[in-house]
C-alpha cells in the first residue's frame, strides 16, 4: 500500500472550494463544505490522511512537510483553483521527486489531456468516479491497467485508459465522517444557515435534474440518483451522534435528496427513531431539496428533525427556468414555500443572476419573487459557465463569453463572465449587490434577524460576525467591479 495523501491545496484567503458547493469561490460569509469527494477514497485507502487546507487556513509552508514521506498524492481540483493547485504540485514534486501526483475532479475529467499538459508535475488525472481508482493506485496497481485514469507514460506520451464503470451499490463506500473526527477540525467548517458545528455526507449520488449550469450531474455523479440503504445512512447518523457529540446539525449533501420521496419519508422515520424531532433533541438535520416537494413529504421530514432546506430558486422568470431546463414552475415552487413555512422548516434560497434569456426586467422580477418567498436567507450567485456543462456549451457558441478559465478575481472573488448584447456583465455584477440590499435591508427581514439574535447568545455572536464579513465581501465586490 503505497503511502497516500489526499488533498485540498492552499488557495485564496477564504476560498471554498469544497466539492459540495456548486460554485468554489469566496462567498458573502465565511463557509467552507467538507471536501467529501475526497474524503470518501481517503476513507477506502489504509493509512493515508486527508488535508482541508483552506477551510484550516493553512499555508504551503504548514504542510509541505507531509510530502516527504509520501509516496502518492491526490489533489482535488476545480476550474477556478486549478493554476494554483498546479503551482502546489509542481512545489510537491521539487520536494520529492519521486512522488507519484494525480489530480481529481470535474475539471480534470472533463479538460484530462489539457490538465496534463499544463505541467509535467502531474502524473495522472482521475475520471468518472474515482474511489476505487484512488484505491487501485494506491494499492499499486500499474497506471496502465487503472480504469478511468488518463496518464503520463515514461516516454512522456498521454495515454487514456478506459472508462471506469459507475457504482451502482452505493452501500460499497464507506462512512466519511470517521475520516472528518481524524483528520479534519468540525468547527472550521460553516454555512450561513446552517448551525454550528455541523456534518455534512452524501446518502447519494447522482440527479434526475437538467440544469443546464450545475457541474457534477453533468460530470461526475451522471443523472441518475443512486442512494445508500436508510440502514446504512442510520449507520453514519449514529456514528455521528456517539463520536462527534459536539455536532449541532447534520447536512444530507445529495443534489435533490428530497426528490427520491420513499426513501426520504423512510429516512424521517428512522431518524425520528432515534430521537430527532422530539423536544429535548438538540441535534437537527438537512438536505438540498428542489421547490417541488409534496406536503405529504416536507411533514414527514419535519416530524423526522428536519429543520433547513437548500432550495436552488434561480430565477422568478418561467421563461429562464425553462431556458435552464429547471423543470420547476414558479407556482409550484410558491406552493411548496408556502407548505415548508407552514410546517416551519427553515429555507435558505439560492438565486442566480445572469442566467440565458436575463434582462433588466427579469432581474427585477427576480428580486421582487425572493422577498415575496421570503427564506429565511439567501445566496445570489453569477451564472458560472464551468467546463463540462451545457451552459458552457450554450455560452462559447454563442459568444456571451470568451470560454476562458477566469471565473474568479485574483482574490477569490466570483465574477460576471457571461455577458449579451442587451445586458452587459458589468450590470449583472452590480445587480447581486442591489438584490442583496433590497433583500436584507427590509424592515421585516431585520426584524426577523434581530430577534433571532435576541434569542440565542451564540447567534448574535455569530450575525454579528457575518455582519462583518459581508459587508466586507460588498466592498470586496466595489473594488473588483
Amino acid at each position: 500500500m503505497k503511502r497516500t495523501l489526499f488533498l485540498q491545496g492552499p488557495s485564496f484567503d477564504g476560498y471554498d472550494g469544497g466539492a459540495g458547493a456548486r460554485y468554489q469561490m469566496k462567498r458573502e460569509v465565511k463557509s467552507f463544505w467538507y471536501p467529501t469527494w475526497i474524503a470518501q477514497p481517503a476513507a477506502m485507502v489504509e493509512g493515508s490522511k486527508l488535508i482541508d487546507a483552506p477551510a484550516h487556513d493553512l499555508s504551503w509552508d504548514d504542510i509541505a512537510h507531509e510530502f516527504d514521506d509520501r509516496d502518492l498524492v491526490f489533489l482535488h481540483t476545480s476550474t477556478p483553483s486549478f493554476r494554483q493547485d498546479v503551482q502546489t504540485a509542481e512545489l510537491i514534486k521539487a520536494r520529492n521527486p519521486a512522488i507519484l501526483i494525480g489530480f481529481v475532479g470535474a475539471k480534470v475529467m472533463i479538460e484530462d489531456e489539457k490538465s496534463l499538459a499544463a505541467s509535467k508535475a502531474i502524473d495522472f488525472v482521475c475520471r468518472e468516479e474515482y474511489d476505487f481508482t484512488c484505491v487501485e493506485i494506491a494499492q499499486g496497481k500499474p497506471l496502465a491497467e487503472v480504469d478511468g485514469i488518463t496518464w503520463r507514460a515514461p516516454d512522456g506520451s498521454i495515454i487514456r485508459n478506459k472508462d471506469r464503470a459507475q457504482i451502482e451499490d452505493m452501500d460499497v463506500l464507506p462512512m466519511v465522517s470517521p475520516i472528518y473526527r481524524r483528520d479534519l477540525d468540525p468547527t472550521k467548517y460553516y454555512g450561513g444557515y446552517q448551525r454550528h458545528p455541523y456534518v455534512s455526507f452524501y446518502t447519494g449520488r447522482g440527479c434526475k435534474s437538467r440544469c443546464t449550469f450545475c457541474l457534477w450531474p453533468q460530470t461526475i455523479s451522471g443523472h441518475r440518483y443512486r442512494h445508500r440503504s436508510v440502514g446504512k445512512v442510520i449507520e453514519e447518523v449514529k456514528y455521528i451522534l456517539k463520536e462527534m457529540p459536539e455536532v449541532k446539525e447534520i447536512f444530507f449533501d445529495d443534489d435533490t435528496l428530497a426528490d427520491a420521496h420513499d426513501f426520504v419519508i423512510e429516512l424521517s422515520g428512522e431518524l425520528a427513531k432515534l430521537g430527532f424531532g422530539r423536544k429535548g433533541f438538540d441535534i437537527t438535520w438537512g438536505c438540498n431539496a428542489k421547490a417541488n416537494v409534496p406536503f405529504k413529504v416536507l411533514k414527514a421530514m419535519k416530524e423526522g428533525g428536519c429543520r433547513v432546506l437548500l432550495v436552488g430558486y434561480e430565477s422568478g422568470n418561467q421563461q429562464i427556468l425553462h431556458n435552464i431546463k429547471k423543470g420547476l414552475r414558479t407556482d409550484v415552487a410558491r406552493q411548496f414555500t408556502k407548505d415548508a413555512h407552514s410546517l416551519g422548516l427553515t429555507i435558505h434560497g439560492t438565486f442566480i443572476l445572469g442566467l440565458p434569456g436575463e434582462t433588466l426586467e427579469t432581474i427585477e422580477e427576480t428580486i421582487r419573487y425572493a422577498i415575496e418567498l421570503n427564506p429565511h436567507t439567501i445566496q445570489v450567485s453569477l451564472a458560472a459557465p464551468y467546463p463540462g456543462t451545457f451552459l458552457y456549451k450554450q455560452a462559447t457558441e454563442n459568444g456571451w463569453f470568451d470560454g476562458s478559465d477566469h471565473l474568479l478575481t485574483d482574490g477569490g472573488n466570483q465574477i460576471a463572465q457571461l455577458s449579451y448584447p442587451h445586458l452587459s456583465r458589468e450590470v449583472i455584477f452590480d445587480k447581486v449587490e442591489e438584490f442583496y440590499r433590497r433583500y436584507y435591508f427590509r424592515p421585516s427581514k431585520i426584524a426577523s434577524i434581530v430577534g433571532e439574535m435576541l434569542r440565542d447568545w451564540d447567534m448574535l455572536k455569530r450575525r454579528l460576525r457575518e455582519g462583518v464579513e459581508f459587508f466586507d465581501f460588498l466592498r470586496r465586490r466595489k473594488e473588483a467591479a
